[in-house]
């Protein structure tokens, strides 16, 4: 597969910089990084090298896991932690083991079905955007010993840039500003960027599905797509270990490359981590009544089964083997002789078919929504490796015209060396809106309108003398439409006030509604389908000494105040500002 180089840009900043992008993933983490030097085409490096690895050459992803001790304090992380000596100290401590840790970011809309099973506690006084910041500040470190250790003049160069490092964080699709702004702590936290608003303006974010993307495109598999780029579109779908990120996409122009995102991307809870959870709860019912039934000894064999079974299976017509003992470990009745437990292949196929059919639902959804212009889809991602994953997506998507591929490159790092790409590069111009965004509004009360009628209890009167009905829903944004980058969504309003020190601390709450296409009406603030996606802040106080004074109906003094809200929703991070017009200049 050729390298597309040709769709790559020089870097136009006027100093040498560093960007990283750290990945952490549900189950395993990466990172890459690009040394920009002005005018030249970036390079993409990958950090090959973590501690407790050094026997594995060439190895560009660490387990997602940490260790810590009473206190609180972090002992391991990563490959160290999975370290047999460190492992039996970790038992005779009593420390406590952190895993899927990133899951617990996961917004309040997406559900998580974990048959049963739950997330192991926190460590004492540790919330979840610590330990996520306690495993950025880990990855960085390993970053930093690899780049000083690896390159000419490694120490000096560090030295040049450690001041203005970049960050690109991938996330889930599925993740939002609530998210994003975690992410942010946790860098904080963990001292990878200092916690000032130029330290956080240092981080940027991508979702997992346009970092794949940018991957796909490095990788030069956008090529056959560039050589016919007749509006057909095309679906990324980054299977890891949590979740199922999958975004469409068409290409616009060719010299330089456009792409446009042409449906709503989706996350889904399908990850190969929720297969070894449904083996687990099959392996505790099989082996209730057996030796090998104790937590220890299903945690031993669901640990076997992730290394081999589950990466190896392709076909459910054949036996399959979980080795996990010795040749003296031995439980006829149980299925186990040798050493290995015997499962049919029907079994092992049952424990992936709720991640299948999640993802061929998803991918026909993503269809339909493209109106019908998907021709291929890509399979990138660690759980991509998997040959019956493959091979069930391309049975059952084939009755859609639509060819399943996945590049031949490594396509667990896809992510990392995208957001690295998407960062230089930048291919995306238009996004679709996920969801409906919108204000709160007063809306003016209708005698003969029975919802007005039922809402009468809660009637507001403004100080100029109109009675109006609060939770009034104002659509900015809808569903489903294409936004460009430099797309600004603006909305008019005015309010009126009686004590003009409010102003000082002036809040609009926008919010977010997942219920489908229809504009509601009103808010329903108890409701799943809505929720707040950020506070818009301003300092309106300059206002009070032009704004006119009014008498009201009541005698009292009110002021009016007219401003507007600005919404840039065509990032890969929203950004909202109030606008006020103050002695006729625009603040």
């Amino acid at each position: 597969m050729k390298p597309a180089s040709g769709t790559r840009k020089p870097y136009i900043g006027s100093t040498r910089s560093l960007v990283l992008a750290l990945d952490v993933g549900t189950t395993f983490s990466g990172v890459s990084y690009g040394i920009l030097e002005p005018g030249e085409i970036p390079k993409i490096h990958g950090v090959t090298r973590f501690p407790g690895q050094e026997h594995v050459a060439g190895n560009s992803k660490i387990p997602s896991i940490m260790w810590y001790d009473a206190n609180g304090e972090m002992k391991a992380a990563g490959a160290e932690a999975e370290n047999a000596t460190l492992v039996a100290e970790a038992e005779d401590e009593s420390w406590t083991k952190v895993e899927l840790f990133k899951l617990r970011l996961r917004p309040k809309s997406m559900k998580l079905k974990m048959n049963g099973m739950r997330l192991a506690p926190l460590p004492v006084g540790k919330t979840a955007v610590d330990v996520f910041g306690d495993f950025l500040s880990y990855l960085f470190r390993c970053t930093r010993s690899f780049i000083i250790d690896t390159h000419a003049n490694g120490p000096a160069l560090w030295h040049a840039v450690e001041n203005d490092i970049q960050f690109v964080l991938s996330h889930p699709n599925g993740w939002e500003g609530a998210q994003q702004s975690k992410m942010r702590r946790a860098a904080a936290y963990g001292g990878v960027i200092p916690d000032t608003d130029e330290g956080r303006a240092r981080i940027r974010f991508v979702t997992e599905g346009e970092a794949s993307l940018h991957a796909c495109v490095l990788n030069g598999l956008a090529a056959d797509v560039l050589q016919d780029p007749s509006g057909h579109g095309f679906i990324v779908a980054d299977a890891g270990g949590g979740t199922l990120d999958i975004s469409s996409y068409a290409i616009r122009g060719t010299s330089p490359l456009v792409i446009e995102e042409i449906a709503p991307p989706d996350c889904v809870f399908a990850g190969s981590v929720f297969v070894s959870r449904r083996a687990r709860a099959f392996f505790g019912e099989k082996l209730k009544n057996s030796k090998y039934g104790t937590s220890d000894a299903l945690d031993h064999i669901t640990k076997r089964f992730d290394e081999t079974t589950k990466r190896l299976f392709r076909d459910s017509k054949e036996m399959q083997f979980v080795p996990f003992g010795s040749p003296l470990d031995k439980d006829i009745t149980a299925g186990i002789r040798g050493g290995q437990l015997k499962l049919t292949g029907t079994e092992v196929a049952a424990l992936f078919e709720p991640s299948i059919e999640a993802a061929v639902a998803s991918i026909k959804t993503q269809i339909d929504a493209s109106g019908g212009t998907v021709k291929s889809v890509w399979l990138v991602g660690g759980f991509a490796a998997s040959p019956w994953l493959f091979s069930q997506l391309q049975e059952r998507l084939a009755r859609y015209h639509v060819a399943v591929s996945r590049p031949d490159t490594q396509t667990s790092k896809a992510v990392a060396d995208g957001a690295i790409g998407f960062y230089c590069d930048h291919h995306v111009s238009a996004r679709i809106s996920k969801f409906m965004y919108g204000v709160e509004y007063l809306r003016e009360f209708d005698p003969k309108d029975e919802e007005h009628v039922a809402r009468k209890h809660r009637l507001f009167e403004m100080p100029s003398g109109p009675k109006l009905l609060p939770d009034a829903f104002d659509c900015i944004l809808a569903r489903s439409v294409r936004v460009k980058e430099s797309n600004v969504f603006s909305r008019k309003y005015c309010t009126e006030v009686t004590n003009l020190s409010t102003l000082s601390v002036f809040e609009v709450e926008i919010w977010c509604y997942r219920g489908g296409d229809t504009v509601p009406k009103w808010i329903h603030r108890s409701s799943e389908v809505f929720s707040t996606l950020c506070y818009v802040r301003a300092d309106l106080s300059p206002l009070a000494g032009s704004a006119q004074a009014k008498q009201g109906r009541n005698g009292k003094m009110y002021w009016t105040i007219v401003f507007s809200i600005e919404i840039h929703f065509g990032l890969t991070e929203f950004k909202a500002r109030i606008k006020w017009v103050d002695n006729g200049r625009t603040k």
